[in-house]
Order: C-alpha cells, then structure tokens, then sequence
C-alpha cells in the first residue's frame, strides 16, 4: 500500500517539493515603502469581491530571507493593495517575485501567493535597503528605502488581514478546480523582531511584457519601514470558497 485514499501532503507524495507546515524563519530582513496610486489601476488587479481603498493605498515590499527550514535561502519582492473585503479592511498582495522553486511551488499550492520566479537583487548598502525585480533580464520593479528612526515592534504598521487568491485550474476543462480568497496573516506563528526603523522610500514600476504594473506609480508616498525578524509560517484559513459562495 503507498499512499492512503485520505491522506497526502504534496506531491511526488513519497518524496514532497516542499515538506508540511509549519516552516521557520531566521534573521530575514524586511523593508516596506507604502504609495497611492490610481485608486481605477488598482482595482484593475483585484478579483471580486474585494473593493479598492478610495484613496489607492500600496505597499511594495522587499524580503531577503537568508535562512528557510522548507526553503533554503531566497529572496523576495512584492506588491499589495489596501482593499476592503465584506466591510473589513485589509490587503490583496496581487504579485511576489521570488527567486527559489520550492518556495514558489508551495506559496502558489498551499496559500495561493502569486509568485513569479523572477531575478532579485536585495541589498543593505549603508543606512538603506534596496531591492529589484527583473524578469527573463528585464527590470519589473525597484523598491527603495532609508533607515531613520528606531522604533518599537509595535509601530510597524499592520498588513493584516492580508488575502491571496488561490486557483488551481481543472484537468478536464477550463475553468479553476479550486478557487478561495486566503487570508494569509494568521500563518505567521512565534513573531520576534529584532529591529526596527522608519524611514522614507521611493517605488519604481518599469514596462515590462511579462506584466505591466507601470499603472501603479506612485502618486503620493507614506512612510517607509525596515525591520528584522525571526517567526514561523503555519495553516492559514480560507476567508471565502468561490466556488461554493462560502
């Protein structure tokens, strides 16, 4: 007998591409700048239900992760949108570019994080943070951002909740076998952090044929944030099942 009919975690199921939950994290470094953008181009990039913020509210963020127990060491970027989702305010993260395969295949199968696997450049150079995307060599995405001001854990702004969309598509024709809204930020277990700053960053979009986000420039900045953590990534919950309205 090899694998029983109600048990399974990935697949090859005799040797998984990623092992179960949970995974930890260690001395991985953030920097967050938040933007407005056209509040019309977000909304382009958001799937029904979730509503834009009025005000086109942004964040794009930059991760270098130097050690994963699930994944090894990579490097991240990403985007979300402040979004309101059945009167609860939150955020959509619509694009991760990420340079490892096992943490792309486990972020698209188990969460639903749309990561793309990308070229990353994510540096400290003096009191400041810079990260960049570049697909198949073009540049996506530059994010940059300055260590200022030390504050406490507790200052850090909240992405909670934080939602992705998950869809697997069908075998047997078109259309998504799976199809939920994630919520993302209760998968974060065990939170220490080691550090914190804010400062001031700036976000840079570049055309690109991949996928243009060139309809996110930055029309206003807020601030930027830089901070160290160590924590563990485990279950996250499914805030709406699209394919049974629940």
């Amino acid at each position: 007998m090899g694998l029983p009919h109600d048990e399974g975690w990935a697949i090859p199921f005799d040797a998984p591409m990623y092992p179960p939950l949970p995974a930890w994290y260690r001395g991985v470094q953030f920097h967050t700048v938040l933007f407005r953008a056209d509040p019309n181009e977000v909304a382009r990039l958001l799937p029904e239900p979730l509503e834009p913020d009025p005000e086109g509210w942004c964040e794009a963020t930059g991760i270098r992760i130097p050690f994963s127990s699930a994944y090894g060491a990579f490097l991240e970027a990403a985007v979300s949108q402040k979004v309101t989702f059945r009167g609860q305010t939150g955020w959509y993260g619509s694009h991760v570019w990420h340079d490892g395969p096992r943490g792309i295949a486990a972020g698209r199968e188990i969460y639903g994080t749309p990561k793309i696997f990308s070229e990353l450049d994510v540096r400290i150079a003096e009191a400041s943070m810079l990260s960049r995307a570049s697909m198949a060599g073009v540049p996506v995405l530059t994010i940059s951002s300055s260590m200022e001001t030390a504050i406490t854990a507790a200052e850090l702004p909240s992405f909670a909740p934080s939602w992705r969309l998950k869809i697997i598509p069908r075998a047997d024709r078109p259309g998504p076998a799976i199809k939920q809204l994630i919520e993302g930020s209760v998968a974060a277990i065990d939170v220490e952090v080691l550090t914190a700053f804010r400062g001031r960053g700036t976000v840079h979009f570049e055309p690109s044929p991949f996928g243009d986000l060139t309809g996110l420039r930055p029309l206003e900045y807020g601030d930027a944030y830089y901070w160290e953590a160590n924590y563990g990534e485990g279950f996250a919950a499914i805030a709406y099942d699209y394919l049974t309205g629940e």
